[in-house]
């Protein structure tokens, strides 16, 4: 499952499998959107990727500039920011933002009593040799922060604590 937040600001999911790669569901806003069956593969030239569809092949041009992704497309150019693994919160306690795998906190963003904003990157894990950044689900302040860079973290680990901003 792969989760986007496109350029307007709404949160696609979607769902690859299959050998070439191929959508089996996308869900725009926790909705699913009807789309036409495709098949995606790689090609052997840099920054594209080959999409086919009722039998028709398109090049899409693909270049990655800092967290987001620009994808130019029968003429248009589409900006998506890819949500990194764990870059909501945990589930289980409204406001706890939790490890999504074993690793190592690299920096720690944002200071506890700190007020964030919805998306803001509050800490940055490495984990499986990668980075993946912890974001704000939605606006509020920072009441905890229980690692600091250097820290080994298990997966399910609590890492911060996030309150609703209530003089909004």
């Amino acid at each position: 499952m792969v989760n986007l937040r496109d350029s307007e600001g709404r949160n696609w999911s979607i769902q690859i499998g299959g050998s070439p790669l191929v959508p089996i569901s996308i869900d725009l806003e926790e909705e699913k959107v009807e789309f036409e069956p495709i098949s995606i593969s790689s090609d052997s030239r840099p920054n594209r990727i080959i999409l086919k569809a009722n039998g028709v092949e398109k090049v899409v041009y693909c270049a990655k500039i800092n967290d987001k992704w620009w994808i130019h497309l029968d003429g248009n150019v589409s900006v998506i920011e890819v949500v990194e693994p764990g870059a909501s919160n945990s589930g289980v306690n409204e406001g706890e933002f939790t490890a999504p795998m074993p690793g190592k906190v690299l920096e720690v963003l944002i200071p506890e009593g700190a007020t964030v904003s919805e998306g803001q990157p509050l800490m940055v894990l490495e984990a499986m040799k990668m980075e993946h950044r912890i974001l704000a689900d939605r606006e509020g302040i920072v009441t905890v922060i229980h690692y600091s860079p250097g820290d080994q973290v298990d997966a399910g680990s609590v890492l911060l604590e996030l309150e609703s901003d209530k003089s909004n």
